[in-house]
């Protein structure tokens, strides 16, 4: 008996995330007795010599392998998109092994759910690819809605500085006055750049890393004229206010902007879903039918031509909608 191909595939694929989550795990119990173990020799229970010993046939031998595939995941976070800026900026305490894990967990299930929903086999891929996409557009929601949030509270943050400025207050001061009187997320961010000037570092690139972390317009602004006070001299307190003012009238004009290209945006959105409702709504009445775009090589590149023209579309669209302000 022959076994389909697409079984195969399947159980390959479940095989190899049921091994790069075994991987993690082991990882993960080791790193938790490597904590206990040094626990015992400070309280007394174990000897350090035994520890040194254990560590010989231990972590010799099965650590650095083990590490080698935890650094082997953060390399390609790295050179995929920074994830590690991207868990930065969404305030998110998963790491890159957890991200693979839950990316190729979330694609066998996408597998199941077609198998379960009788789709063509030609789309088990495809719903694989779809939610295993889920944890990474589930931390890009959390990092555009933590920067919608920042760039809402940075006026207030601004004229606060201003107002401790001239009340006689340092910047530094005036930062930490931002930290325990506003809410998250910007109180984080001034909370951390004013520890990392706190611990040595330059004023000036603490919040320039605030800014690699928020990369926002009117920050940069900040930052900007912060760089340029500390070099040149000036009333900081009164650049920062008419910064907070511009800021202010801009989003007035975003809010406009919004209200005017809220149909490009709906007829965008139903111009987008429109063809793959009436796929499936077809599919589901008659799949003998759909099943010519699949089995015939024209109907393959029919499908092929209509994702590529569904990309090119959405483009153009936000492209149109997109205005910059």
């Amino acid at each position: 008996m022959q076994l389909n191909p697409i079984v195969i595939s399947i159980a390959a694929f479940v095989g190899v995330v049921g091994l790069i989550a075994a991987v993690y795990f082991l990882i993960r119990d080791k790193s938790s007795s490597s904590l206990e173990d040094r626990l015992d020799i400070l309280a007394g229970k174990k000897s350090a010599k035994a520890e040194e010993n254990n560590s010989v046939t231990k972590e010799d031998l099965l650590a650095e392998g083990l590490s080698g595939i935890t650094g082997f995941a953060q390399s390609v976070s790295e050179k995929f998109g920074n994830l590690k800026l991207l868990f930065e900026q969404s305030d998110s305490s998963m790491k890159s092994e957890q991200f693979f894990l839950y990316s190729a967990v979330a694609g066998i299930i996408g597998a199941v759910v077609a198998m379960l929903l009788r789709l063509p086999a030609p789309l088990y891929p495809v719903f694989g690819l779809m939610f295993s996409g889920l944890p990474l557009m589930f931390l890009l929601f959390k990092r555009g809605r933590r920067f919608k949030k920042f760039a809402k509270q940075l006026p207030d943050a601004l004229e606060l500085i201003a107002r401790a400025l001239r009340s006689g207050h340092s910047l530094a001061s005036g930062i930490n006055v931002v930290v325990d009187e506003m809410p998250e997320p910007i109180s984080k961010e001034f909370g951390m750049s004013y520890e990392e000037q706190n611990l040595g570092v330059p004023l000036d690139q603490s919040l320039k890393n605030m800014y690699n972390r928020m990369p926002n317009l009117d920050l940069k602004f900040f930052v900007t004229a912060v760089v340029i006070q500390r070099q040149a001299g000036g009333d900081l307190a009164e650049i920062l206010d008419k910064i907070g003012k511009i800021v202010r009238e801009r989003f007035k004009i975003q809010g406009q902007v919004q209200a005017l290209t809220g149909e490009g945006r709906i007829s965008g959105i139903v111009l987008m879903a429109l063809p793959i409702c009436l796929f499936f709504a077809v599919w589901r009445l008659n799949p003998d039918y759909m099943m010519l775009l699949f089995d015939d090589p024209i109907g393959k590149q029919m499908i092929a031509g209509a994702a590529f023209l569904q990309v090119l579309g959405a483009i153009s669209i936000k492209k149109i909608i997109a205005i910059k302000i």
